[in-house]
């Protein structure tokens, strides 16, 4: 008898996995809509709800056009991700998209919406970094300072150390937690930051600067463990988990935005945006492969629709009024005017950076 149940559970299992698997393949690839041109594209994994938006669909049906996406980090976009079968990349930072450009000569890239990097974090957190002098709070935005917060990293401190903290007794070290920078932009983008922290302020732009900061900006990657390759998960794991896992998570201002104006409790009255000082902008940058590609870019850049429903999921485009519109009209105080942003070692010495902490990673790993 058991083992007839065990058989049946065995072909219940067997067909539910099945049924995933085709309920995945038809929504990936559902029946073409007859008269619309067909447009593959990859894209980092946090422009995915952008592109499922049904307005957004919409609107590129409306031009002649049915937009499919896959999702890669950005970082694999441009080094590993088969772009033949694709008709445009949309990493979501520069530095990737100039490799891809260079890569497949493309003759020109679009730029339709960007968004700074900065840290979704808990007022708790947030609290408490003032009182070790690291951070400062104006209203409801907390401002982390680069220089004094690599200085507690390297100082191996702990949040117990931080003293008077009657709030958050965890024995854990003071980190944030980003992606995996050899896979995905939001993980590079801090190590951007970190870099030029490190690099007495100055962006890096030689070898021997790469090696130089190198001491300093690889604990801030080694010492979170396993990272994520993509922006979404370690988000995901803030908004569902809480302070206890991930107290500090290095994110797209966009990804907190979108989920803030969304109304839908993700965002509690516990939780707080943060912004380093300095930070940088995550130029998302579609870089096309076809002309088909060419033509969903220009569209992205160039309609008032496909602009305006950027804004809704927290991205900022060429209308800063609209941003703030958009924001002011949920009922979301619009972020503070940034004005210590950055630029990002150029991808040859980002890319030196990232190859030089992947190398360090596997010597403790192999330890």
């Amino acid at each position: 008898m058991s083992r007839l149940l065990g058989i049946g559970l065995a072909v219940v299992l067997a067909i539910g996995v099945v049924a995933a698997i085709v309920i995945s393949y038809t929504q990936s690839h559902h029946t073409p809509i007859a008269g619309l041109t067909v447009v593959h594209g990859v894209i980092g994994s946090e422009k995915q709800p952008f592109f499922q938006d049904p307005d957004v669909i919409r609107e590129f049906n409306a031009h002649g056009y049915d937009v499919r996406v896959d999702t890669a980090g950005s970082r694999q976009i441009a080094t590993s991700v088969d772009l033949s079968k694709y008709d445009f990349a949309f990493p979501a930072g520069q530095p990737a998209a100039i490799k891809i450009q260079q890569d497949h000569h493309a003759k020109t890239t679009y730029i339709p919406f960007f968004t700074p990097m900065a840290i979704a974090t808990f007022t708790t957190i947030g609290d408490l970094l003032v009182t070790a002098g690291a951070a400062s709070k104006s209203g409801s935005v907390y401002t982390l300072d680069m220089v004094k917060f690599i200085d507690l990293v390297k100082n191996k401190t702990r949040w117990t150390d931080i003293k008077p903290n009657p709030n958050y007794q965890a024995g854990t070290q003071v980190l944030i937690t980003s992606t995996d920078p050899t896979k995905s932009n939001s993980g590079a983008m801090y190590l951007a930051i970190a870099s030029y922290v490190a690099n007495n302020n100055n962006v890096v732009e030689s070898p021997s600067q790469v090696q130089s900061i190198l001491p300093t900006v690889a604990p801030l990657i080694l010492r979170q463990g396993f990272t994520e390759s993509s922006s979404e998960a370690p988000f995901n794991d803030y908004l569902s988990i809480g302070i206890g896992k991930d107290p500090m998570v290095m994110v797209y201002e966009a990804q907190y935005l979108s989920a803030e104006t969304a109304k839908n409790g993700s965002i509690t009255s516990s939780m707080a945006l943060m912004y380093p000082n300095p930070t940088v902008y995550s130029k998302h940058t579609l870089v096309p492969l076809t002309s088909n590609g060419d033509a969903v870019g220009q569209l992205l850049v160039n309609d008032a629709k496909l602009q305006t429903l950027a804004v809704k999921y927290g991205f900022r485009t060429n209308d800063p009024s609209a941003f703030t519109k958009y924001l002011t009209d949920k009922g979301v105080t619009p972020p503070p005017q940034l004005v210590n942003v950055i630029e990002p070692p150029a991808y040859a010495n980002l890319e030196a950076m990232i190859t030089g902490i992947s190398a360090l990673q596997s010597q403790v790993q192999g330890g």
